[in-house]
């Protein structure tokens, strides 16, 4: 078995269990608020990303080298979030996934001004395409949009926001630095709104949500080692499996059906994505490639994030030199 077949199947491995996770917050979702669900998600993942820490071996201080941009990061992170959980418990599994794939879009458009990438005809045309099937998916007119909606387009935006942040100063901060910073600020900021919004949890909840934690984790690891078997443009694309599981699993535990415009959409986001990544990677074709680097699980702060160790054991490099 060649090792870009190894790391595709086990990245697609990795985006089930993902998706099992997702199942479970949309389950919790049901009861409980986003915030509460975000607050102990973070809680429970500490000892994970505490294992993160411990295998560091680099000598320095945790203060960031560019505060601004990691602020930006961390507001970005949080509200992203919060969107994701609310339009997961809210919006069908397919729906929600459509709606995010959308970020590869908006990380080319942001990588214009952050990144000073160049945007030609080929990739524009992949962004307002995929922009129509987004549209698709949302039908405005056709159908009422609610408040998921503009949640799942939020998650999706501003996940777009932390990602190219990381994308633009990964290269001088380090990777533990741009982990640690969005948690805490997700941990403090959740706690503050938690008596607003908390409800006594039973131990089997609690569970659950040791049990995404985990979930998390171990997709995590998986990402990894598909990362370091097969290449980026390869294993990236693999995320957009989850739209089957999304089909599956919301059968299976909530009895969704994925309706025809929200199929026609999603196909229409994953080939723009898919063409945006496969001519990223190409040589020449982009100065950054800020989408190809970018791409692992979409940001919410609450679980460490893959490209952080990835970018630690040198498999997906921060950026290129700066020019």
């Amino acid at each position: 078995m060649s090792g870009n077949l190894r790391g595709a199947l086990v990245a697609l491995l990795a985006f089930a269990i993902y998706a099992v996770h997702d199942v479970v917050i949309k389950v919790m979702g049901a009861d409980y608020s986003p915030f509460q669900l975000v607050f102990f998600s973070v809680l429970l993942t500490f000892p994970f990303a505490m294992i993160s820490m411990m295998r560091d071996s680099v000598s320095s201080t945790l203060i960031p080298v560019h505060p601004w941009w990691l602020a930006l990061r961390t507001v970005a992170a949080v509200i992203t979030g919060v969107c994701a959980y609310y339009a997961f418990s809210v919006l069908p599994l397919a729906e929600v996934y459509a709606i995010l794939f959308a970020s590869p879009l908006m990380i080319t458009v942001l990588a214009i001004p952050v990144l000073g990438e160049t945007v030609r005809i080929r990739r524009w045309a992949a962004v307002i395409v995929g922009l129509i099937g987004v549209i698709v998916v949302l039908r405005p007119g056709a159908t009422n949009l609610e408040l998921g909606h503009l949640a799942a387009l939020a998650a999706a935006f501003f996940g777009s926001i932390a990602s190219i942040v990381v994308r633009k100063v990964g290269a001088d901060e380090r990777p533990l630095v741009l982990l640690i910073y969005p948690m805490m600020a997700n941990f403090v900021l959740m706690a503050i709104a938690l008596p607003f919004v908390h409800k006594p949890m039973p131990i089997e909840h609690l569970g659950l949500i040791g049990l995404v934690a985990m979930l998390a984790w171990i997709a995590s690891r998986m990402m990894i080692t598909a990362y370091q078997n097969g290449e980026a443009a390869i294993i990236a694309p693999m995320q957009y499996s989850q739209i089957i599981w999304a089909t599956i699993y919301g059968f299976w535990f909530f009895g969704e059906t994925i309706d025809t415009p929200t199929g026609v959409g999603a196909s229409i986001i994953i080939a723009s994505g898919l063409y945006i990544v496969l001519r990223e990677s190409r040589s020449g074709a982009s100065k950054t490639t800020p989408v190809l680097r970018t791409r692992s699980r979409g940001e919410t702060a609450t679980t460490p994030r893959v490209s952080f160790a990835l970018r630690a054991k040198g498999l997906i490099p921060a950026r290129l030199k700066k020019h």
